[in-house]
């Protein structure tokens, strides 16, 4: 009697089973993945392929999308792009009619020394103001002002070189004034005007308690004095020695060095009773090579003394002069030129002294940053204050054209680029950077 029970039961199990079975699969075939990881197609025409982040074998495609519709929103690029193939010196000048303006307007920087002051001072056009640099296979971040003092707040930044890094010192105060909502919070600390005489300023940003400062050293190491048999005073340089103002270079968060253009002044050029090393004065002495002995000095002297965790060192390259028909002293010219060079061989030049700074940063074991503008300026030509470094008198109508600066630059000019990229390097690097 039990056994029958259990058989009936059994069947009427297996009947009902078989009833239900078409449900049960209309039924999971709408409920149940069939793949564990979905494709799912948004409402835009791209495709985003969702893989677990650890599934070491599952990569997605290269490219899934098509063109989006002009209602997608896209990221913005990041505004700049960091690559070991991307080298920020290498590049070309771009003419920007539209969006390329002056970071502070012609005239309106006190710290522009006359020498400087080309449309100040007369000249014509501004067309060497609407040209930016655009490096070869990366974006450079937009220059920002704020954010520049931001990074350098409680820290010293010192411009140290000749006459081509006051140049930029002056160009440096300049941009990052504009930042300032009240101009009198950036003053020097000791009262005293930017003139070619005078080679060592400090000015202060009050609220971000920094300071840009600037140490006239023409070739980074010691200058000196001998008396000759005639009882005259004759210059000598000890190649051996650093400068004496380095005892401030310590002091620094940034430094910003450079030397190179009063090495072909006449003296330092003809190495004639003129150069010592270990207190011996040379009767005669290889230029180049004097060169090279005093940057390994300055590089042995950075190695010892400077501390890479706590300092930044930039070497700034050399910056190319445009004279035309002549030198510096002998009639050279470059008034007139409105435009980059485009061609020829200035294009390609990479000086001597470059290779040897080159040489010695690849051997000192401080990380110093080369920042290598020479290549770009190569091209501008069209930079040079030429006839307008001087105010023109009362009455005078014409600019001689006895005398012309090809080495130097207008401001708002060049060297506001050189600090475009020194602004660029401390983004890169993520040089402190505290909430402002």
């Amino acid at each position: 009697m039990a056994m029958a029970s259990f058989v009936s039961l059994r069947t009427s199990l297996s009947l009902l089973f078989l009833l239900s079975l078409p449900l049960i699969l209309l039924f999971s075939s709408h409920y149940i993945p069939s793949d564990p990881y979905p494709v799912r197609t948004s409402s835009h025409s791209s495709v985003d392929v969702s893989i677990p982040t650890s599934d070491p074998h599952h990569s997605p495609p290269s490219s899934l999308s098509s063109s989006p519709s002009p209602s997608t929103s896209l990221p913005p690029p990041s505004p700049f792009v960091p690559s070991k193939k991307c080298n920020i010196y290498e590049g070309r000048w771009v003419r920007d009619e539209t969006n390329r303006t002056p970071h502070y307007a012609p005239k309106s920087c006190p710290y522009v020394d006359e020498a400087f002051a080309c449309m100040a001072n007369g000249r014509p056009d501004d067309d060497f103001l609407k040209w930016r640099w655009e490096p070869s296979g990366c974006l450079l971040p937009r220059f920002n002002a704020t954010d520049f003092l931001v990074r350098l707040r409680g820290k010293k930044l010192m411009l140290v070189g000749d006459s081509m890094n006051r140049n930029q010192f002056e160009s440096l105060l300049c941009v990052l004034r504009e930042a300032l909502p009240d101009k009198s919070r950036l003053y020097e600390t000791r009262g005293y005007r930017i003139t070619k005489g005078r080679g060592y300023f400090i000015f202060k940003f009050k609220d971000y308690d920094c300071t840009v400062e600037f140490i006239r050293s023409h070739f980074l190491v010691k200058e000196g004095t001998r008396t000759n048999r005639l009882g005259n005073s004759n210059p000598t340089l000890s190649i051996d020695r650093i400068d004496k103002s380095a005892k401030r270079w310590k002091k620094a968060d940034i430094l910003v060095f450079n030397t190179g253009h009063w090495w072909t002044h006449g003296k330092t050029a003809r190495g004639k009773n003129y150069y010592q090393e270990g207190g011996v004065l040379y009767p005669t002495f290889d230029a180049v090579e004097a060169y090279r002995r005093a940057i390994r000095t300055w590089g042995k002297w950075i190695d010892r003394n400077i501390n890479p965790s706590k300092t930044t060192v930039f070497y700034r390259g050399y910056s190319t002069a445009h004279f035309r028909g002549g030198d510096w002293d002998s009639g050279g010219s470059c008034n007139g030129e409105k435009s980059p060079a485009l061609s020829g061989p200035i294009i390609n030049n990479y000086p001597l002294k470059m290779r040897i700074v080159e040489e010695v940063i690849n051997q000192m074991r401080f990380p110093v940053v080369l920042l290598n503008i020479t290549k770009l300026t190569n091209y501008r030509k069209d930079g040079h204050p030429s006839i307008y470094g001087k105010i023109r008198k009362n009455g005078q109508k014409k600019v001689s054209k006895r005398k012309q600066d090809c080495s130097h630059w207008c401001l708002p000019g060049v060297p506001d680029t050189w600090n475009e990229l020194i602004y660029a390097t401390l983004v890169l690097q993520g040089h402190n950077r505290e909430a402002a």
